[in-house]
């Protein structure tokens, strides 16, 4: 079992502390100990010092000390949360000479040290993903890029209107969103970015696999997931993906939880983009439907006493009080999460820009270009 105790602010006067306010923590203020108190009576007597100067603060300060439930399964590492954060981000980098040899603006701070392996771009699809090793959690990184800024708008409207059209192979009533299956199924991307985890763990080990993406690129992460479980029956695949849409129904969503009990989708306050395409609580079967589990990042309070908290959500993937209890409104939301932008630098085009003097490339069988420290063509033959 596992407690979250949050201090919740309330904009009231202080009162003095008194004998009834107290009695409310269940303490009794004043009651004396008996004398001769042995060592069990002392760490007892102990233990109530210590909980009566917990409760005073609470109570001098004017707040309520709330405590939640979650359960011990739950798995959310807020540190965690902001380094993937800041991989998603690092790929909306314009430049792939600096994305590659990781000199970017964005490739710093928490994330300084990544040691990039293949940056993968299938330009027939405008689609670009990267592999490579973080040593500081051990991984294997794998990040899909998300849409870009200047079409965003009109691929929000699209959503609106999208319906439920594909069947989820081999899963009976498992419907998903065509556009985002076929982006990673249908395309290049896939086996180039299954090769890039292929070199990585010839390197560097047996190590997990760590898949994120924000946006379009969090819908194509999780079909990445699941298909490296499912169809590869890989161990230590995990998620984690920031403001992404739905991608299929309740159905897909149940069987989408068996696979990756633990995938947490971040939402930050109303982003519009995790509310789309819409889903209709009077058509609980026929509408798309969100997977578990959610951590809704949003701030609290009013003024000066404002602050963010990272709520976990239940396990329906639907939680009514998460993001689903505000309106989905914003485009502001979805390019700012956990303080890190998700703005991309170049968006007029899909052109590559990259220092031809300074790196080298290849094309892989499929046709995508691949910029690679392994050459492309060893590991074209076989996956796993």
């Amino acid at each position: 079992m596992a407690w979250i105790i949050q201090i919740r602010e309330q904009r009231q006067p202080r009162l003095p502390v008194n004998r009834t306010r107290a009695a409310a923590c269940g303490i009794p203020i004043g009651s004396s100990a008996p004398r001769g108190l042995g060592p069990q009576g002392m760490e007892r007597r102990g233990l109530l010092k210590a909980a009566v100067l917990v409760c005073l603060l609470v109570l001098c300060s004017g707040r309520d000390l709330t405590i939640k439930h979650h359960p011990s399964t739950t798995i959310y590492n807020s540190t965690l949360a902001k380094t993937l954060a800041e991989y998603a981000a690092a790929i909306y980098t314009a430049d792939l000479t600096q994305l590659f040899t990781w000199t970017c603006i964005r490739c710093g701070d928490l994330i300084e040290g990544f040691q990039m392996i293949d940056i993968i771009v299938d330009v027939e699809n405008c689609l670009q993903a990267y592999v490579g090793f973080a040593s500081d959690i051990n991984a294997v990184v794998v990040v899909f890029r998300g849409t870009q800024d200047n079409s965003i708008q009109n691929w929000i409207e699209d959503l609106l209107w999208k319906q439920l059209d594909l069947d989820y192979p081999d899963m009976p009533e498992a419907m998903v969103h065509r556009g985002f299956y076929s982006a990673y199924h249908n395309t290049t991307i896939r086996d180039g970015v299954v090769n890039g985890i292929q070199k990585t763990r010839k390197l560097f080990g047996d190590v997990p696999i760590m898949v994120t993406g924000h946006s379009m690129g969090g819908a194509m992460a999780s079909f990445c997931a699941l298909d490296l479980v499912v169809n590869y029956g890989l161990d230590g695949v995990k998620l984690m993906t920031f403001g992404q849409p739905r991608i299929g129904n309740a159905a897909f969503a149940s069987f989408f939880k068996k696979y990756l009990p633990h995938a947490i989708r971040v939402t930050h306050a109303h982003d519009i983009v995790p509310h789309l395409p819409p889903y209709f609580s009077f058509f609980p079967q026929k509408t798309y439907h969100h997977f578990p589990r959610e951590v809704w990042v949003h701030n609290v309070g009013l003024g000066s006493l404002k602050y963010s908290v990272e709520q976990i959500c239940d396990d329906s993937g639907e939680d009514p009080t998460c993001s689903r209890s505000v309106s989905g409104s914003s485009v502001q939301d979805h390019i700012y999460y956990l303080g890190v932008s998700m703005h991309a630098e170049a968006w007029s085009s899909c052109r590559i820009v990259m220092d031809y003097s300074r790196l080298r490339y290849e094309m892989d069988l499929n046709g995508n270009i691949v910029l690679s420290k392994q050459p492309v063509h060893k590991y074209m033959s076989s996956i796993w």
